[in-house]
């Protein structure tokens, strides 16, 4: 397992340890609820280093973003972020990622931790009819960076002590380069993935224990606690935000996820990946849906659990499911037939046999305070 550089950092502290996506990281510290509502009531640190990072330069690199994301990504200016997803060719998601524009002719596209072999994969096939060869203006520093994600209401008054620039005024999705704890030309961010405001810090990786040190040091006074990829997973989950693997594959179309939002057909786009497949699955109509659920009878859904109707016929399968530190009672998503996406329409959770009743919400679950 590889470490990152935040690694000993975690050890020290007693955090429990799992292998995900080939590096050593910490799921929890003192416990998923605990450290899941110190996020959402005040300010925690996540350790997002095994993210991957892609570079794309040179003059054909807009267009080459057109072509292998779904987004328009003409619509982005320096500084702005932008949610897109990889087209898979054939209907499905190679992954979902963040698109950063730098420049006119530099972008940036951070890619799922377990993705980042098939990521590279995918564009380095495609790279080249666009003039751009992989290792040159396509270049992955995956290894060459680490990530703080500091998230919770009081995330960026705690950054503001150790930024050169102002920070807490910085709209969602956007980013700045800037001095932080000391290190000059970080990527500061407020993309996050929890639904409760903040940032998050790239900086090479000779640079992490500085930074930790720093955000540590400045958070004190505000109760900053670090977090493990336990509670990222719950957060994540009360706003309805989808998680590869789970929610979004090869086999889920982004109409079919509820991604119409970020599938774009407009001129500027042009010929995008799977883009006549999305535009006729727009016209005809899709045959299931991705939605959430909220239980009625108490229970806890779970990823694989068949969605049944009242007669215990399936209608679906649970993509995520949780018991909800915030709200206190079992929440999930699953891709169910049309039919049965409606708000406020009853489902059934089969949980070891027995057929526990739900009902289909409008995420996400977590409104905020």
């Amino acid at each position: 397992m590889n470490p990152t550089a935040f690694t000993p950092f975690h050890i020290d502290l007693g955090a429990k340890m799992v292998p995900f996506a080939g590096y050593n990281m910490p799921v929890e510290y003192a416990g998923i609820s605990e450290e899941h509502m110190c996020v959402r009531n005040g300010v925690g640190v996540f350790d997002v280093s095994h993210m991957g990072e892609f570079w794309v330069k040179g003059p054909n690199a807009l267009a080459f973003v057109q072509h292998t994301t779904s987004n328009d990504a003409s619509l982005l200016t320096s500084g702005k972020v932008q949610y897109s997803c990889f087209p898979n060719g054939k209907g499905g998601i190679v992954d979902d990622l963040l698109v950063y524009c730098i420049d006119a002719q530099t972008y940036l596209l951070v890619v799922n931790a377990a993705n980042i072999q098939k990521d590279w994969d995918h564009l380095a096939a495609i790279a080249p009819k666009f003039g751009i060869t992989p290792g040159k203006e396509l270049y992955n520093a995956s290894d060459e960076i680490c990530q703080l994600a500091i998230q919770g209401p009081l995330a960026l008054k705690v950054m503001q002590q150790i930024c050169d620039q102002s920070v807490e005024d910085m709209e969602y999705y956007t980013f700045k380069k800037l001095t932080v704890a000391g290190i000059p030309h970080a990527i500061f961010s407020t993309t996050g993935y929890t639904g409760s405001g903040g940032c998050e810090v790239y900086v090479a990786n000779e640079d992490g224990p500085k930074l930790w040190k720093a955000v540590f040091e400045a958070g004190a006074p505000f109760g900053i606690r670090p977090i493990g990829l336990g509670a990222r997973d719950t957060l994540r989950l009360e706003m309805g935000y989808c998680l590869y693997g789970n929610d979004i594959d090869d086999t889920t179309s982004p109409l079919e996820a509820g991604l119409g939002w970020i599938t774009k057909f407009a001129e500027a786009k042009g010929d995008f990946i799977d883009k006549d497949y999305m535009a006729a699955l727009k016209a005809v109509g899709i045959q299931r849906k991705l939605v959430g659920f909220e239980m009625i009878d108490r229970g806890i859904p779970r990823h694989g659990y068949e969605i049944c109707d009242s007669q215990g016929r399936g209608v679906g399968v649970v993509t995520s499911g949780t018991m909800s530190p915030y709200l206190k009672i079992g929440i999930g998503m699953g891709y169910v037939q049309t039919g049965f996406s409606k708000i406020d329409t009853e489902v059934f959770i089969n949980v070891r046999g027995k057929l526990l009743k739900a009902k289909a919400v409008k995420t996400p679950f977590y409104k905020g305070v």
